[in-house]
């Protein structure tokens, strides 16, 4: 009853707005969730022509549902994804921490990598629960409550749970990480493959990339870039640029162009030598 009533709370607190929104998962969920979210876009949009909404890798998968379309998961991203923005989608999804949905999915993460696969062809069970034509908040609810049940049932493997952690370090050495959850490289390698798409070094690199992601979210895009590049784990400024370039597929200042058109005239960027001794990678 206590949870049931939770959810509600829940529902009731977020909705499904338009926009993009995320809020936190249930606490019983938080180790496994990093997130849900919602995707609302206006039936009637103000241009005729809507830019794609650019997806960029953060090292997670997510199961999610569409109305009119029903569920399906995406698989970890290595680069950009460009979504058509469709007047009148509604979408929602849990977004599994990394090295949590391979486990929990029971499919190694590797075969989805850079994948949008249907739910049903992987776990018929869960699908017949999602379907199409359920009312949004619905389908939160039943959401929320399939992961809950497949994390009752399987547990993540806690070895790269552990390596995840470490890895998002700024300091992180990937040649340290397997000593320290106690598996050679090659296992670290393979077990890090199955439970999160793809291997220890590749992780690495999506996670510095998101650390620069939240930190050009956190200024508003009021961004030194050499500044950023250090603070987020690049060796140096053409460090952050080549990353970025082959993560976003746009370089430092086109991306905070992209997500804040507020600094469109660039004044906002600034890009100058830093004096701060560089992180090695």
């Amino acid at each position: 009853m206590a949870r049931q009533r939770a959810r509600r709370g829940i529902l009731e607190d977020v909705g499904i707005a338009t926009g993009y929104r995320e809020w936190a998962p249930p606490p019983a969920l938080r180790s496994a969730l990093a997130c849900l979210w919602s995707s609302r876009i206006p039936a009637e949009l103000s241009l005729p022509v809507q830019p794609d909404t650019l997806v960029l890798p953060d090292g997670c998968a997510d199961i999610i549902w569409q109305h009119g379309r029903g569920a399906f998961v995406a698989g970890p991203d290595t680069g950009p994804v460009a979504v058509p923005t469709r007047p009148g989608a509604i979408l929602v999804g849990v977004r599994f921490r990394p090295g949590v949905g391979g486990a929990l999915l029971g499919v190694p993460l590797s075969e989805l990598r850079d994948q949008r696969v249907d739910l049903a062809d992987l776990r018929p069970e869960l699908d017949r629960d999602l379907s199409a034509d359920l009312d949004p908040d619905q389908a939160v609810a039943r959401l929320t409550r399939l992961t809950g049940q497949l994390a009752e049932a399987t547990a993540a493997d806690r070895a790269v749970r552990r390596a995840c952690h470490l890895l998002a370090s700024p300091a992180a050495r990937t040649e340290y990480v397997s000593d320290e959850v106690g598996l050679s490289p090659r296992q670290l390698r393979r077990r890090c493959e199955a439970a999160v798409g793809y291997g220890p070094k590749m992780l690495q690199r999506v996670l510095r990339f998101r650390r620069f992601v939240s930190l050009v979210d956190a200024t508003g895009g009021a961004t030194d870039l050499a500044e950023a590049a250090v603070s987020s784990g690049y060796a140096d400024q053409p460090h952050l640029t080549r990353e970025t370039v082959q993560l976003a597929g746009l370089t430092p200042a086109a991306l905070i162009r992209t997500r804040h058109p507020q600094v469109a005239s660039g004044s906002a960027i600034i890009a100058v030598p830093t004096r701060r001794k560089p992180i090695r990678a």
